[in-house]
C-alpha cells in the first residue's frame, strides 16, 4: 500500500476500476465539531511543519506504514519553501473519509456531497486498506508563485495515544507570472476557438495543474476541463513519437510536456538523440530540436515561456538545455 506521491506523480488515477465500495466521504461543512477540530488540529501543525521546513517534526507524524516514503515526503518538502514563500497558509477544504467497513484492500471511490447535493467531488484510491482518511487542501495566499498543498492524513488507532498522522503530502505551483488555472483555461478555449490544438493542449494541461494540488480529485469543473480538452482537433495526445524533418535531418519525437521545474511555463520536449556526447554538440543537437519545434508550432513562443530539451540516448531522458523562446532561432 502507498499513499504518498511525489510531485509530478499521482498516487491514483481516477480511471481505475472501484473494488471497494463500502467507503463513506464528509464534508468539510458536514463534519461533526469533534472530528472538525481534531483534523483542523492535525492539519494546521503538519502544514506549518511544511511552511517551516521542520523535518524532524514531520517525520515524527509519519504513519508508521509510510515510513518507506519519507524519502519522497521529505523531497516534497524542500520543493516548497519558494512555492509557499511570501504567503499565509488557508484552508481550502476538507474531506473525512471512511473506509472502515472494508474487509480487504481494495481500489476505492468516495463521493463528497455537499448538504444539498448540487456538487459531488470524486476522490479515488487504489489499494487503500481499512481505515478512516483525510484529504485537506489548502494554499498560501499571497504568495508569488501561489503555493497549494494537498496532505492526506490516516487514523493511527493502534498508537499508544492514537493520532492523525501523516500518509502523503505534495505541493504545486498555482500561478505562473500572476497567471492562475482560470486564466489558463480562458486561454485555452481561446486557442482552441482557433483551431490551435497544440497549445490549447498545454494550456489544458496548465490549468489542471494550477487549479488542484492533487491528482486523485475530481470535480464538475475538472471533469469539464477534461472534456473540453478530450474535444480538440488532432491533439498532440495522438501524435507521439513523430517523425519532425528539419532540412536533412529528421528528429524523432518521443514526448511534449508540461514543464513547470523551473516555475514558469516551459514545455520539455523528449527526443531521440544522435548519440552525441560533447556537451558543445549536445547543446547544438538540442537547440536544433527546439527551433524545429517551433517552427511546426510557431504558436507556442506567444503562449509559453521556453523549451526544456530532453535527449533520450538507451532509453534514457537527460535533460540538457532549457532556453527561453527569444534564445531558440
Amino acid at each position: 500500500m502507498r499513499l504518498c506521491w511525489k510531485n509530478w506523480a499521482a498516487l491514483v488515477l481516477l480511471a481505475l476500476p472501484v473494488a471497494g465500495r463500502a467507503a463513506t466521504c464528509t464534508t468539510q461543512a458536514a463534519l461533526l465539531p469533534l472530528d472538525r477540530d481534531a483534523l483542523a488540529t492535525a492539519s494546521g501543525r503538519l502544514l506549518q511543519g511544511v511552511v517551516e521546513q521542520n523535518l524532524g517534526a514531520l517525520r515524527t507524524a509519519l504513519l508508521p506504514a509510510e515510513a518507506q516514503e519519507w524519502d519522497s515526503i521529505r523531497g516534497a518538502v524542500e520543493q516548497s519553501a519558494p512555492l509557499l514563500k511570501g504567503g499565509q497558509i488557508q484552508l481550502r477544504s476538507l474531506y473525512l473519509l471512511d473506509a472502515s467497513s472494508l474487509n480487504a484492500p481494495a481500489d476505492t471511490q468516495f463521493f463528497c456531497s455537499n448538504q444539498s447535493g448540487s456538487l459531488t467531488v470524486t476522490i479515488t484510491m487504489r489499494a487503500l486498506p481499512p481505515g478512516r482518511y483525510a484529504v485537506v487542501m489548502a494554499d498560501a495566499a499571497g504568495a508569488p508563485l501561489g503555493g497549494q498543498l494537498g496532505l492526506i492524513l490516516a487514523w493511527d488507532g493502534r498508537a499508544a495515544s492514537p493520532e492523525w498522522k501523516l500518509a502523503g503530502l505534495t505541493v504545486r505551483q498555482g500561478s505562473i507570472d500572476g497567471h492562475d488555472g482560470v486564466w489558463y483555461w480562458s486561454r485555452a478555449r481561446e486557442l482552441a476557438r482557433s483551431d490551435l490544438s497544440w497549445s490549447a493542449w498545454y494550456c489544458y494541461e496548465a490549468a489542471r495543474s494550477l487549479l488542484v494540488p492533487v491528482d486523485f480529485l475530481s470535480s464538475p469543473n475538472l471533469e469539464k476541463l477534461g472534456q473540453e480538452q478530450a474535444q480538440l482537433k488532432n491533439p498532440p495526445s495522438e501524435a507521439f513519437p513523430y517523425s519532425l524533418p528539419d532540412g536533412p535531418r529528421t528528429w524523432k519525437i518521443d514526448a511534449i510536456h508540461l514543464d513547470m521545474s523551473l516555475h514558469q511555463a516551459d514545455l520539455g520536449v523528449v527526443y531521440e538523440s544522435a548519440g552525441v556526447t560533447d556537451p558543445a554538440a549536445l547543446r547544438t543537437e538540442a537547440t536544433a530540436v527546439l527551433s524545429a519545434v517551433l517552427k511546426a508550432q510557431p504558436t507556442f513562443r506567444e503562449t509559453f515561456h521556453g523549451l526544456w530539451a530532453y535527449a533520450v540516448k538507451d532509453g534514457k531522458p537527460t535533460p540538457v538545455i532549457e532556453l527561453p523562446m527569444a534564445q531558440i532561432p
